[in-house]
C-alpha cells in the first residue's frame, strides 16, 4: 500500500510524486522523516559530531555533510530546484548508527535522459564537438540530453538526434541504462545505439560547431588517450562494443601507443543483441 505523504512542502510532493527516490534498505543509509529524527541530524551537523567514516578535512561522497559550519544553516528537504535540477538535503542514519545530513541532485523532469550513440551504414560513429559550461572547455561527445516530461527513454533518444545532429534513427538498439555519479546524482539515463543514413547540420545554439563520422579504431584510440573523455560517451561507447555493435576493423595487435584495455576482449559479434524500438 502507497504512503498518503501530505503535500505541504516541496518536499512532500517530491516523496508524494516519485516515492522511489525515497526507499529505505536493510543496511544501507536511512532516510529520516520523522521530525524529532530529523532534528537529532541536524543537530549533529550542527555540532559537527557526524561520524560518517570521512576525513576530518572532507567527506566520504560529494554528497555527505560532516563540518558545523555546513550544518548550522543547512536546511533539510529541497534546497534548490529549476527546470532543469532539484538539490535535495536529507536527513539520514548512517548504518554505523550516526546521524546526518547528505545532499543528492536529481533531474526536476522524471523522465529518463538518454544517451544515443550514431552508427552510418559504413560502421563509422558520429560524434559531436559540444561546447561544456560546467567545465569551460569542448568536448567530443554522442547525442545526449535531459528527458522530456512524459517521454520515455527511446523517445528521448529519438529527439537528441533530431536536435542535435538532424538525423533520423532507421533502428534504435537499447543498451540498458546508467547512474551517472551514484554518489551524488539519483538520476537513471538510458543509453541507445542508432542506426543512421545520414545527418545535418550541428545545432550551433547549443554550442555544437562539427558533428564528424569517424572509423571505430579511430574512435577507441580517442578513448584510449583521453581525447573523449565524456562518461556518457564512454559508457554508451563500451556497451556498445560489449554487445557486438562495434570492433569490426580494430587492428589485431590492438592500438599503437595506447594499451587499450579490451582491444583484444572478446565481443558477442550477433548485432543487435539488446532491445529495439
Amino acid at each position: 500500500m502507497r504512503e498518503e505523504i501530505p503535500a505541504t512542502t516541496p518536499y512532500d510532493r517530491l516523496r508524494a510524486a516519485r516515492p522511489e527516490l525515497f526507499g529505505n534498505s536493510p543496511g544501507g543509509i536511512d532516510i529520516l522523516f520523522d521530525p524529532a529524527d530529523v532534528e537529532e541530524a541536524r543537530r549533529t551537523a550542527d555540532t559537527g559530531a557526524q561520524n560518517t567514516g570521512a576525513e576530518s578535512s572532507g567527506t566520504a561522497d560529494a554528497g555527505t555533510e560532516s563540518t558545523a559550519a555546513e550544518g548550522a544553516t543547512a536546511p533539510v528537504g529541497v534546497v534548490y530546484a529549476d527546470r532543469f535540477v532539484t538539490l535535495v538535503r536529507d536527513a539520514v542514519r548512517f548504518p554505523g548508527g550516526a546521524p546526518g545530513l547528505y545532499v543528492r541532485m536529481l533531474s526536476t523532469v522524471a523522465s529518463p535522459g538518454a544517451v544515443v550513440l550514431p552508427l552510418t551504414p559504413a560502421g563509422e560513429v558520429v560524434l559531436v564537438e559540444h561546447y561544456r559550461h560546467a567545465t569551460r572547455s569542448w568536448h567530443w561527445e554522442v547525442p545526449r540530453g535531459m528527458g522530456a516530461p512524459g517521454a520515455t527513454g527511446a523517445e528521448n533518444a529519438v529527439r537528441e538526434l533530431a536536435e542535435e545532429i538532424g538525423a533520423d534513427a532507421t533502428e534504435l538498439i537499447s543498451l540498458g541504462h546508467m547512474h551517472p555519479d551514484s554518489g551524488l546524482i539519483a538520476d537513471r539515463v538510458e543509453l541507445f545505439a542508432a542506426r543512421i543514413d545520414g545527418f545535418g547540420s550541428p545545432e550551433t545554439s547549443e554550442g555544437i560547431r562539427r558533428i564528424v563520422p569517424r572509423p571505430w579504431p579511430e574512435v577507441a584510440e580517442m578513448v584510449a588517450t583521453g581525447e573523449i573523455a565524456c562518461g556518457f560517451t564512454i559508457a554508451v561507447i563500451t556497451r556498445a562494443l560489449l554487445n557486438g555493435l562495434l570492433g569490426k576493423g580494430l587492428p589485431a595487435d590492438g592500438l599503437p601507443e595506447t594499451g587499450l584495455p579490451g582491444s583484444g576482449l572478446p565481443v558477442n559479434t550477433a548485432e543487435g543483441t539488446g532491445e529495439k524500438h
